[in-house]
């Protein structure tokens, strides 16, 4: 008896081929969507930087979603890739600190945008992405008429430009100033910056290869390993007003040489720390102990004066975004009259930021490098071009 009912048992509970009806039901849902970035694995060299896919981030409470159009390569990051800054951040992390979109989606209490705006963003890290989530308050509305790669282009260099020149800088009419590095991006919006004040005598530092195509941007132009300080003096025996040094090492004292009486000697970057791929530790260490104790007194007597400026501080752990948004419509304003176009020195696909960062350790951008998400990166191109050529070779033998 318990054996058949046993038997019956197991019968019954066998489920004929092909009849699912019985089965559980399984709720799957839809992967959530990914989007491409280049991430920073761990510091060192270039092959530390790779694409990745992550899954697409959602506005938080008074944040913005934004569809990256474009970004901006800056020096910084090759320094935040080597790990040569104060304070690096921990990896695995997803680079850059600025780009250019449209709005795709608001957070809560988010009332100043609408979806479709194009817009501008600083952001503190995860620029270099199809999607970034941004705190309202650092995103600004494109003027009319601005690409996304001028848009790109201009929020850190031209911002950088303006306060260094302006706020901090006191440029004003028949004034002179040095700066290095004149090629690059912030060098380009010194240039076009110092041109809207009259009669300013521009002295500018950089690479030999880079001069025919720069010259006009300057009032005089010399070679970044001449005696610079000489040269300067032959034409302005005094001195100059401003000195704007990106460099560090050596050349801020030579920086301070050069500031006349009542002059100011900015430093904003440290870029001589950066002598090869990878990390020196020979030249971090060079690029400070060459700087001359600097005394108080000394500066008191000579009436000059010595500032440093951190956007990314200012930004970030200072929180003045009020005052940058006020700078940030001025900068618009001179775009919109033409007095500040971007100099954009080349585009590229996120799969190729190997190539586009060592372009900028040797020193051969002029003008902005650009990360675009939406180009083919050069193997893709390779490849298609070889398709079709192959395609068009095998139509041409059936004819």
């Amino acid at each position: 008896m318990n054996s058949q009912n046993s038997e019956g048992a197991t019968k019954d509970a066998e489920v004929p081929e092909g009849d699912t009806n019985n089965q559980p039901e399984v709720n799957q849902s839809p992967p959530p969507p990914e989007m491409r970035c280049i991430t920073l694995l761990g510091f060192g060299g270039i092959k530390n930087t790779k694409v990745q896919k992550k899954p697409e981030l959602k506005a938080g409470d008074g944040e913005i979603l934004i569809r990256v159009k474009a970004c901006g390569l800056n020096f910084v990051d090759l320094m935040i890739r080597q790990g040569v800054t104060e304070g690096p951040p921990k990896t695995p992390l997803v680079m850059g600190f600025e780009c250019s979109g449209d709005v795709e989606a608001l957070g809560e209490n988010v009332t100043d945008f609408v979806i479709g705006d194009r817009v501008i963003a600083f952001c503190d890290y995860n620029a270099w992405a199809e999607t970034v989530s941004v705190p309202a308050k650092h995103v600004y509305k494109m003027p009319t008429g601005m690409s996304f790669q001028d848009g790109a282009a201009l929020p850190m260099n031209y911002l950088t430009a303006y306060i260094i020149l302006f706020e901090l800088g006191g440029l004003r009419k028949g004034q002179s100033l040095l700066v290095h590095s004149v090629g690059g991006g912030v060098g380009h919006a010194v240039c076009q910056l110092a041109k809207t004040v009259e009669d300013v005598q521009v002295f500018g530092t950089a690479s030999y290869n880079k001069h025919d195509a720069i010259k006009n941007n300057v009032s005089y132009l010399y070679d970044h390993v001449v005696d610079y300080v000489q040269e300067v003096k032959k034409v302005s025996p005094e001195g100059v007003d401003l000195v704007l040094d990106c460099l560090c090492g050596d050349d801020v004292n030579k920086g301070i040489t050069l500031v006349k009486p009542m002059g100011r000697y900015i430093l904003y970057g440290t870029s001589n720390i950066v002598t090869g791929e990878t990390r020196s530790f020979f030249s971090l260490a060079k690029s400070w102990w060459q700087v001359d104790k600097i005394s108080p007194m000394k500066l008191f007597e000579e009436n000059k004066t010595i500032t440093g400026f951190h956007l990314r501080t200012l930004l970030f752990k200072q929180d003045k975004h009020e005052y940058v948004r006020g700078l940030m419509d001025t900068l618009f304003k001179l775009y919109n009259t033409g007095k500040i176009r971007p100099q954009i020195d080349s585009a590229y696909a996120f799969e190729d930021i190997g190539e586009a960062m060592q372009k900028m350790h040797d020193r051969k951008n002029i003008g902005k490098i650009i990360l675009d998400p939406g180009l083919q990166s050069k193997d893709a191109q390779s490849a298609s071009e070889t398709t079709a050529s192959s395609d068009s070779t095998e139509k041409e033998a059936e004819k």
